[in-house]
């Protein structure tokens, strides 16, 4: 039987606050669409203090941000984005165009095409999210995607360096200094400064989360990425000093972002609850992490391995951090999941910054249906069909006039029709009729 030591917030005040970033959301939106470039830099010199002669840096500023890092800071830069590269090549490969005879004279096929224009927003406010730029623009860059936009917002007064340098090494086309929900809605609907996208990828606090669940239909988006979620799953074979390093570790990421543990040991929970406690004492990042565990941290026992999995499941997080004597078994059964981390030698900290997978992972229970980002999101997969013979075009006519006209759509049969008129060598047929079978 489920049991909770720990809660987060009520569903309900949670409810809350999402419906008061709705109407925030909502109305930053329709400003940039009335006051374009004016609402931006409205809300910039609002929100980050922000007011550029140009959001948009040049060539000058890109080598002035990459000189002011260290040659080390570089080649770390660099290693990330080489593992990050690889496997989103391998990725991409094993997406193969189609092309088949279906039947005689037909032929059938799928095209794998890039997206042309995407938007990429890199989280830079609070902690200088360098590795979202891996995520979203080199991966994106793999896919072929021929204009790639970059934005993050300053920090501390500037473009941040390695932010920029980032952007740039992973093959970002612009690079805007840009943050919150403004940059979102300026690269979706387009400002006379900045074209439009296609598309919106990137992570972001709950403003640019629900940014861009608004805009959704009007561009495509890679997921809703809200605040970091965190599910540690763990039995009494690994310890509290763990556990708690790995909740705290994503707890810091801000406020509202929930870290759970789920175990079959109520003294490692209780172990790992007074260890927390422990850690926020020491955690430079403890302002922030301390009430996200207070407000959106929650402890659950279980009596067994399976419940673990059906809670998990249910649960649908965005990491899931696995510390069991088995964890492949939850490989093979778990369904509901943005990124697994298997066993104590990983975890979610490698996944976001350099192994290789990526980070940009569904949150608010999304991983029921969808999962994280990765090179196939900037691909469409669009199909084609050929018929190369007449008796094929007669054959597939036949069929397809008597089904359209099953449906009441005249039309539709007709343009069956005139294909068994003309390639079926069937003149004498009627208009707007269903084909009659010959034998």
């Amino acid at each position: 039987m489920i049991r909770f030591l720990k809660r987060g917030k009520d569903v309900q005040v949670r409810a809350d606050d999402d419906a008061k970033v709705r109407a925030t959301v909502e109305a930053i939106i329709k400003d940039v669409e009335g006051r374009g470039d004016t609402a931006v830099r409205d809300y910039s010199r609002k929100f980050d203090q922000w007011d550029p002669a140009d959001f948009r840096l040049s060539q000058a500023d890109v080598e002035a941000a990459r000189r002011a890092l260290s040659g080390r800071e570089i080649e770390d830069i660099a290693f990330a984005q080489k593992q990050i590269r690889q496997f989103a090549r391998i990725q991409r490969e094993s997406m193969k165009d189609v092309e088949v005879e279906t039947a005689p004279g037909v032929v059938l096929g799928h095209k794998h095409i890039p997206v042309n224009a995407v938007g990429c927003y890199i989280p830079g406010g609070k902690y200088p999210m360098i590795a979202s730029a891996h995520m979203s623009v080199l991966t994106a860059k793999v896919a072929g995607v021929k204009r790639v936009v970059a934005t993050a917002p300053p920090f501390q007064g500037r473009p941040h360096p390695a932010i920029v340098t980032a952007m740039h090494m992973a093959g970002a086309d612009e690079i805007l200094v840009l943050g919150g929900v403004q940059a979102v809605v300026a690269m979706a609907v387009g400002t006379k400064s900045i074209a439009p996208v296609d598309m919106l990828v990137g992570p972001g606090n709950m403003y640019v989360a629900e940014a861009k669940r608004q805009l959704y239909g009007r561009v495509g988006i890679d997921l809703f990425a809200g605040p970091t979620e965190t599910l540690v799953i763990a039995d009494d074979s690994v310890d509290a000093q763990l556990c708690a390093v790995d909740l705290l570790g994503q707890a810091e990421h801000g406020p509202t972002s929930p870290a759970v543990l789920l175990t079959t040991s109520e003294q490692l929970a209780q172990d790992t609850m007074r260890e927390v406690e422990r850690q926020l004492q020491a955690l430079p990042t403890a302002a922030i992490a301390s009430q996200s565990w207070r407000d959106y941290g929650e402890v659950i026992v279980c009596d067994s391995d399976a419940e673990m999995l059906a809670k998990a499941d249910e649960l649908a997080f965005e990491h899931v951090q696995v510390m069991t004597r088995d964890p492949d078994w939850f490989l093979a059964n778990m369904t509901n999941y943005g990124a697994l981390f298997l066993g104590p030698r990983t975890n979610v900290s490698f996944g976001d910054k350099v192994i290789g997978t990526n980070h940009t992972l569904p949150t608010n229970r999304n991983a029921r249906y969808t999962g994280g980002l990765w090179v196939g999101k900037f691909l469409k997969t669009c199909t084609y069909q050929k018929v190369l013979t007449d008796e094929a075009s007669a054959l597939m006519g036949e069929y397809c006039s008597r089904l359209c006209h099953m449906e009441n759509f005249a039309g539709h049969g007709e343009q069956a029709n005139i294909r068994v008129r003309r390639y079926g060598q069937r003149p004498e047929l009627p208009w707007y009729q269903p084909v009659p079978a010959e034998r």
